[in-house]
């Protein structure tokens, strides 16, 4: 395969998101005013000429306001029958006068209603649709949708086969830069397409049995480092994002180009297939101006984003289709089983810095190589962790799927003082002296062996006083398997004789944002060949630790996962509780080590029950 796929998204949201604040001066807010409405639909209309004028087709996502407006409606079945446009149905867009009157409350987000109000709005909103064009959508979206709103909807509404389902990164970093006023929480995603399973829409199905029914594609797409470091609203393929981002200069924006391109890129290393979307509602290009960017910038960056597409489509390199089409195309093409795998390097910052994101319907990790292949995000998709979302949950905004490991969230390797925060790395211990493997900066290569995705990093020299080792670290994740399997060979030292120590460790908790959860119902147990050693977390520092240990592993009930830590050689195993200061447990395996040998360790997350 050597495929490279675009979706266009427009929305003709007659009250476009931040709008009516800019387009009422200061006025009493009205969600009818008629400047508002004339100048959204304008927008929409230049926004599908300018793909219409490169030669594309879009997705058309009617709002529910859209659909009391005639002209719109009507424009939607001029631009379906002319260019071949999708007439699609979403879930954003619904704050206007009809749905004020008719639901008595000013929230809009569908997946924060309560789940019998989910229900009733999803009704309303596609039996308006039907009445509209005389058929259902296939395809639909918002900025996220939890599964029993997606489930709901591939019931009643079989004909749906895609969906927007969720914006990467979008969580308390987001929260943070929008004056902690943006309650829109879903951490924890997909950056690529996936199925979602019936029982947590973050986490990819393993079958059939666990298949939603549809395609989902994430809100944007999003640069890999820049986002996981910080505000993901800033970095993505939508040019206004970059607008947002200030990153350009004197009218030009190359970072736009570089973005889209890294996409491309993931060719490479998901055998020949690689996607990015661009979704956009006319509220970005408001003809007061936005993000301290003229009107004429805001045009300016999208009819050269759009130019650059159809540049790299003229040239072979790219291939446009609408949600539904890509839905089919997906299904054609993509195993259950198969990982989406992204070695990133920073673009923006002029860094040497490289991540490496793995995602399969068992777990989403991030390896660093900047801090020596240090594992900095885990979340536990084997799990389909039950997070039900809305009013009447538990969970009425945070939609985000927990995380083991978050060096963002949870400090990482380097913590302000005491304590410890959540990673998976490995130290080197000699006469006294210990390196940890987060400091040694590194390069990573990606192969493939069959249905194995290998990660060989750069090997690096760990320096001590009278001692240097050179030491290399392959990662192995094999398809299907819900484990990463990690080599670490010595592969020379100053010493030829001379014996370190290798501590591999897990330090990891769980949670959706900085703030620690309840630890209490956390069992950590080590398991030795005649016995094994559990600890229940009280915050008492205890630790424990068995030789010629089978496994180390950590019971969280909470969210339903159990993660382990194991060898195929003699090690010793151990754990290690935290305290209240420091609220982390670790798992960890020990073995000495000369030049030339060879420590493969595995971890692996499963669900518990």
């Amino acid at each position: 395969m050597d495929k490279f796929i675009l979706n266009i998204i427009h929305r003709p949201e007659m009250v476009p998101e931040y709008a009516e604040k800019v387009t009422g001066h200061g006025k009493e807010e009205d969600l009818g005013r008629e400047t508002l409405l004339t100048e959204s639909l304008d927008i929409f209309r230049t926004q599908q000429e300018i793909a219409h004028r490169n030669g594309f087709k879009t997705t058309i996502q009617m709002t529910y306001a859209s659909l009391f407006n005639e002209e719109a409606v009507s424009l939607a079945k001029e631009h379906h029958d002319k260019y071949g446009d999708e007439i699609s149905l979403t879930l954003l867009g619904l704050p206007c006068e009809e749905f004020r009157e008719k639901y008595k409350t000013k929230d809009f987000c569908i997946w924060m209603f309560s789940l019998e109000d989910k229900k009733t709005i999803v009704r309303d909103v596609f039996e308006k649709f039907h009445d509209c064009f005389g058929f259902y959508p296939e395809s639909t979206g918002s900025y996220y949708m939890d599964a029993e709103l997606t489930n709901y909807i591939k019931a009643e509404y079989p004909t749906v086969k895609c969906a927007v389902a969720t914006c990467w990164e979008e969580g308390p970093k987001a929260y943070h830069t929008c004056n902690n006023s943006w309650y829109t929480l879903f951490d924890g995603g997909p950056w690529n397409p996936w199925i979602p399973s019936k029982q947590n829409t973050h986490a990819p199905a393993e079958n059939e049995e666990q298949d939603s029914g549809i395609v989902a594609i994430p809100h944007l797409s999003r640069d890999l480092i820049a986002c996981f470091d910080g505000n993901g609203s800033n970095f993505g393929t939508h040019p206004q994002n970059v607008l947002r981002g200030m990153i350009y200069k004197d009218g030009q924006y190359p970072y736009l180009y570089n973005l889209i391109d890294q996409y491309r890129s993931l060719k490479k290393y998901n055998r020949g297939y690689a996607y990015n979307m661009m979704f956009v509602g006319p509220g970005w290009m408001n003809k007061m101006g936005r993000w301290e960017a003229p009107y004429e910038l805001l045009l300016k960056s999208y009819e050269d984003g759009m130019a650059y597409y159809a540049k790299l489509r003229d040239e072979g390199g790219l291939e446009a289709m609408t949600m539904a089409e890509f839905a089919d195309f997906y299904r054609a093409n993509k195993t259950y089983s198969q990982p989406e795998c992204a070695l990133w390097r920073d673009i923006l910052y002029g860094s040497e810095k490289q991540l490496f994101w793995y995602a399969d319907p068992y777990m989403r990790t991030c390896v660093d190589m900047n801090q020596g292949g240090a594992l900095v995000d885990l979340r536990p998709y084997a799990a389909k962790i039950d997070w039900p979302v809305g009013i009447g949950t538990r969970h009425v905004q945070d939609a985000s799927y927990p995380f083991l490991i978050q060096e963002k969230y949870r400090a990482g390797y380097f913590t302000h003082y005491a304590g410890e925060g959540t990673i998976k790395s490995c130290k080197i211990v000699y006469k006294g002296e210990e390196v940890d493997m987060c400091l040694c900066r590194t390069k990573a290569h990606f192969s493939e062996d069959d249905d194995t995705r290998i990660l060989t990093l750069e090997p690096v020299e760990i320096e001590f006083y009278d001692l240097t080792v050179k030491m290399q670290t392959t990662f192995y994740f094999v398809e299907g398997s819900s484990e990463i399997r990690i080599k670490r060979e010595i592969l020379k030292m100053s010493n030829p004789g001379a014996e370190v120590e290798i501590q591999e460790y897990f330090t990891g908790c769980y949670g959706t944002t900085e703030y620690p959860e309840d630890m209490s119902d956390i069992i950590l147990s080590v398991t030795g060949p005649e016995e094994e050693q559990s600890i229940r977390y009280a915050y008492k520092c205890r630790e424990a630790e068995a030789e010629h240990a089978q496994k180390a592993e950590v019971l969280i009930p909470d969210i339903n996962t159990k993660a382990s830590v194991g060898a195929k050689e003699d090690v010793t195993g151990y754990i290690r509780e935290g305290y209240a200061f420091s609220p982390m447990y670790t798992l960890g395996l020990k073995k000495r080590m000369k030049e030339g040998e060879v420590l493969n360790s595995w971890l692996k997350v499963e669900k518990a029950d």
